[in-house]
């Protein structure tokens, strides 16, 4: 018969101290269960380790946590895994200290694994060229959505830029478009020939038939009339991907994501694409 061993059990001193915390952590926070259940799995781990090597997760060393975690990467822990134990290692042990249940915070000298930030996907120029080639401009609903596309892929909004443009911030004549950014900032960006050419199409032979005599503010608009949603544009992409053939995942954020770096290997300078994007920090443009 096949036997089981058991986990050891946490001494009652060091339950208290977990509750205590994940109590602090909720009335100050308001962290969600999952996230206190998270703290909880990883604490407790710690601790039912701790006390094989006779130790108590309330007068745990910093020599201590480094094997625990040595050995945890051993087992083949992921870099995403362990910075949050770290991080639940360093939020318990810095509650300790603050409350005055214990002098030293061991976890102070602990560096948690650096995660790259993952690079956004993109297009090649080809699948972009194919991807505006889509729509069917015989139809009133096709400018509109070539316009979109192209006006996308030719500034680099940001979708709810794009759906929320109103017809007073276009100038056909000057080639730009005033945009209302994050944070209400404001900014003008200059629109290309072909894109400039695709709205002029639609703001003279498609936005007319779609408006059918009523009124509206936003530049693109719905059969109905209404200002188009993220959600509709988010739909119409994905179909317009599966008409070009695109296998790759494919978003409204992913022609902002080739405009920048289309523009980047025609040798446009980083300061400028970050006007253009409307970024406020340089080091999200250079992502």
């Amino acid at each position: 018969m096949e036997t089981t061993v058991a986990s050891p059990r946490l001494p009652e001193a060091d339950t208290a101290s977990l509750e205590r915390f994940l109590d602090a952590l909720w009335m100050e926070r308001g962290l969600s269960r999952a996230t206190l259940s998270a703290y909880r799995t990883d604490l407790e781990g710690l601790g039912r380790w701790l006390v094989t090597r006779g130790r108590e997760l309330t007068a745990a060393e910093s020599g201590d946590l480094h094997d625990y975690l040595a050995e945890r990467i051993r087992a083949g822990a992921r870099p995403r895994t362990t910075a949050r134990l770290v991080s639940s290692m360093r939020r318990f042990y810095q509650h300790l200290v603050r409350e005055g249940y214990a002098r030293i915070d061991p976890s102070c000298r602990i560096d948690a694994p650096r995660l790259g930030r993952p690079l956004p996907k993109s297009l090649t120029e080809a699948e972009v060229e194919s991807l505006l080639a889509a729509p069917d401009v015989s139809a009133a609903l096709g400018l509109r959505d070539r316009a979109m596309l192209e006006l996308l892929y030719a500034t680099g909004l940001r979708v709810s830029e794009l759906v929320g443009l109103a017809i007073s911030r276009v100038n056909p004549r000057q080639g730009v478009v005033r945009v209302l950014g994050k944070g209400g900032k404001e900014r003008l960006v200059p629109v290309g020939e072909e894109a400039l050419a695709s709205m002029e199409a639609y703001l003279r032979d498609g936005r007319p038939e779609l408006l059918d005599g009523r009124q509206a503010e936003s530049v693109f608009v719905t059969a109905r009339g209404e200002g188009m949603t993220r959600q509709a544009f988010w739909h119409l992409i994905k179909r317009y991907a599966r008409q070009a053939r695109i296998v790759k995942p494919l978003s409204p954020h992913t022609l902002r994501h080739a405009f920048a770096t289309h523009l980047l290997d025609h040798g446009a300078d980083l300061r400028v694409l970050q006007m253009l994007l409307g970024h406020s920090d340089l080091s999200t443009t250079q992502i």
